[in-house]
């Protein structure tokens, strides 16, 4: 039995306390925002937030994370952050596949969060590790500054 926060939800779940944070969330919550891309926490797929720092939930043992809180993508109806990093979404329009877009949306909002008006190379930091496959990453990076106010595009 592990006992989770989820979305700000306490939830008793019958799991290992071993399974993935990425598991109990597709296949046993059945929030399927989060996606699984390589199972070895480097592409950043998975990324969700826990206790509002991004980490890789296929690399997190559900029973380690005690009473911190998981917030996922579809956890984010809440934040204003969120919302504006959303609207530059919107805007710039950066998906194709879309497979990897929770996860950089998540560590786009985590970097928000911890500096309003990030630098050019603050937000390559942030997204460095994560992959996406269709070569988009010009259009994040101008979604991202469309949520901090710039007007300028790569």
């Amino acid at each position: 039995m592990v006992v989770l926060n989820i979305n700000n939800k306490i939830v008793r779940l019958d799991v290992s306390e071993d399974m993935p944070l990425l598991w109990v969330l597709r296949d046993v919550m059945g929030l399927t925002g989060t996606k699984y891309g390589c199972g070895i926490g480097e592409c950043g797929a998975c990324t969700v937030h826990l206790d509002d720092k991004p980490v890789r939930s296929c690399s997190v043992p559900a029973g380690s994370i005690g009473d911190k809180s998981v917030i996922t993508i579809e956890g984010l109806d809440r934040d204003p952050i969120a919302q504006k990093i959303l609207d530059g979404w919107v805007e710039k329009q950066p998906t194709q596949c879309g497979y990897c877009q929770p996860g950089q949306i998540m560590t786009a909002i985590a970097l928000l969060h911890e500096k309003e008006k990030p630098s050019k190379e603050e937000i390559n930091r942030a997204l460095s590790g994560h992959i996406c496959r269709c070569g988009m990453y010009q259009r994040i990076r101008n979604a991202i500054k469309v949520a901090i106010g710039s007007t300028e595009d790569e």
